[in-house]
């Protein structure tokens, strides 16, 4: 059977849209920080750990927190969105973690405290904590 005949016959749940879009996004926010770590460590001839370059650690801590982060939150996603979880509450906490995780890299991003850091990491927190109540409550209750 081919794909595309696997694909059309598969149910609309299975096709797993929500987790697949949210995956995709973290995807290209980790190729972008990916890039930025690789042009800070050519540009300072850095080949292992930062070498005490500021910037290079920044980098690497942004990298390194959605690396951190999005994996879990991705299979959760995935997990809900396979035993038909509402689409509204998958949505909306995707778009939370997804709008955490550009905010907290463009604060890490920046000398200094930044508030994008600070309120990144509760968009984070706070997708993270509803994904795991919502799985506890599939899990435990069938709800």
């Amino acid at each position: 059977m081919s794909t595309s005949a696997l694909v059309s016959a598969a149910p609309a749940s299975l096709l797993l849209p929500v987790t697949l879009t949210t995956a995709a996004l973290c995807a290209s926010l980790q190729v972008a920080l990916t890039a930025l770590v690789t042009s800070r460590r050519i540009q300072a001839g850095i080949s292992f750990l930062d070498g005490g370059d500021t910037t290079l650690t920044r980098r690497m801590r942004a990298h390194g927190n959605l690396t951190e982060t999005a994996p879990l939150a991705l299979l959760m996603i995935g997990f809900l969105e396979v035993t038909a979880a509402p689409r509204s509450l998958l949505l909306a906490l995707a778009g939370l973690l997804v709008a955490g995780r550009l905010l907290h890299a463009t604060g890490v991003l920046r000398r200094g405290d930044s508030w994008a850091r600070r309120l990144g990491m509760a968009a984070t927190l706070f997708a993270l904590s509803g994904l795991a109540v919502a799985s506890l409550w599939r899990g435990a209750l069938g709800w």
